[in-house]
């Protein structure tokens, strides 16, 4: 009786440990720790969707380090807090941007030009809805100071160059050729800026009624533009 007891007791005492056993260790072995370059990509997404729904002001660094299941010193330690962060996700979409519409600008026709700047923009609006959002809450496109009128500097920019040997091969003065690249640029943000809601209509048609407005203005341009009203400065 006595052996049968303790043969029993053992039994019981294997069994109690090994149902225990490999449910922790499963626990464990779903545990996977991220790298620092993947943390850091998590920690700029949940940033990114943030800022975009809710401000800079409007994000706390709290927020950010709960929705990425990390402790706050974990974000201070990859982007020095959340300034740092923001600065980082504003640059990338920047850069998006920038590397889009100056990309797209491939065709020798002027029109087919203008179309394709459309185009880009309205394909990053699409596609980077969160990073727009971004862009223009910092600084919306009728501001003259901030990220996005920076970038929209930039990418006028570009459009100057193309527009400055339209202008001297038609013999219009090309030192005003600036002018007109942030009048065609600063038109498409603007637009871009209202479709971002909007979504109405359709991309491909948004971006012919802009190159309609553009082209055909720019197709009945005077050298020399008069004013008719009675005001003369």
């Amino acid at each position: 009786m006595a052996i049968d007891s303790n043969a029993s007791n053992g039994s019981k005492g294997k069994s109690s440990g090994s149902s225990g056993s490999p449910s922790s260790g499963t626990r464990r072995a779903r545990r996977v720790r991220m790298t620092g370059a993947e943390r850091r990509e998590q920690l700029l997404d949940i940033g990114r969707t943030l800022f975009a729904e809710r401000g800079y002001e409007g994000t706390s660094v709290e927020e950010i380090a709960a929705k990425a299941g990390v402790s706050k010193p974990v974000v201070y330690e990859h982007f020095g807090g959340k300034e740092g962060l923001y600065a980082v996700v504003v640059d990338r979409e920047m850069r998006q941007l920038l590397d889009m519409v100056t990309g797209a600008l491939t065709a020798g026709h002027p029109r087919e030009l203008l179309e394709q700047a459309a185009f880009a923009l309205l394909d990053y609006i699409e596609t980077f809805t969160d990073g727009f959002r971004i862009l223009v809450r910092d600084s919306p496109v009728a501001q003259s100071t901030g990220t996005f009128a920076s970038l929209i500097s930039d990418i006028a920019t570009q459009v100057e160059d193309i527009l400055g040997l339209e202008f001297k091969a038609r013999g219009f003065d090309p030192k005003l050729a600036p002018l007109y690249a942030q009048a065609l640029v600063g038109m498409v943000a603007l637009t871009g800026q209202w479709w971002v809601d909007a979504r109405k209509p359709k991309k491909a048609e948004v971006a012919a009624h802009l190159v309609n407005l553009a082209w055909h203005g720019l197709g009945n341009l005077e050298p020399k533009p008069r004013l008719i009203g009675h005001r003369k400065n």
